[in-house]
């Protein structure tokens, strides 16, 4: 993933030795990043994922390119992360996935981070519908989605799928 910047955001790629780093601690996620790390990030349930990204990105370094963390621009922090779970499947569509630290949330970023990952997501080649789902409790992801362009497409139990395709 190129360096994507928005108004007050910066995405960059996650790679295998941040994500090593970051389960090391915030003084080492920090010194191998050059930036500062909230206190909150990780959070748990993305820390727990984090060996298994690890092992996948090392046995497949061309997906690294899909997974993304969220720097606060100002404060220079990293405050949450997201990617599209592997890349393009044969169909040309990729699931986005983010969470951001609780301080940072309502106040608009995950929006602008949602919209700029789907601005470039749709642009790359084989890439034509971007998919995302959430809890149907989860109110300020159904926000984002709904801010971000995604038009709702199916509910399964809790769980609501979420789709945007080019020019839509």
């Amino acid at each position: 993933m190129p360096v994507i910047t928005t108004d007050r955001l910066k995405l960059i790629t996650f790679t295998v030795d941040m994500m090593c780093a970051s389960l090391q601690g915030k003084e080492a996620f920090e010194k191998i990043s050059n930036y500062y790390v909230d206190d909150e990030y990780p959070m748990e349930d993305y820390k727990q994922l984090l060996p298994y990204k690890i092992d996948r990105f090392q046995q497949f370094p061309e997906e690294m390119e899909w997974e993304g963390i969220i720097i606060h621009r100002d404060s220079q922090t990293i405050m949450g992360d997201m990617g599209f779970k592997g890349g393009p499947n044969s169909e040309g569509v990729m699931d986005l996935g983010y969470s951001i630290v609780t301080s940072y949330q309502g106040k608009g970023y995950a929006t602008e981070m949602a919209k700029a990952m789907v601005e470039w997501g749709l642009r790359q080649p084989r890439v034509n519908r971007i998919t995302a789902s959430c809890d149907e409790s989860n109110l300020p992801s159904i926000r984002v989605l709904e801010k971000a362009g995604f038009k709702r497409v199916g509910k399964e139990e809790q769980e609501i799928y979420w789709s945007i395709a080019g020019g839509d």
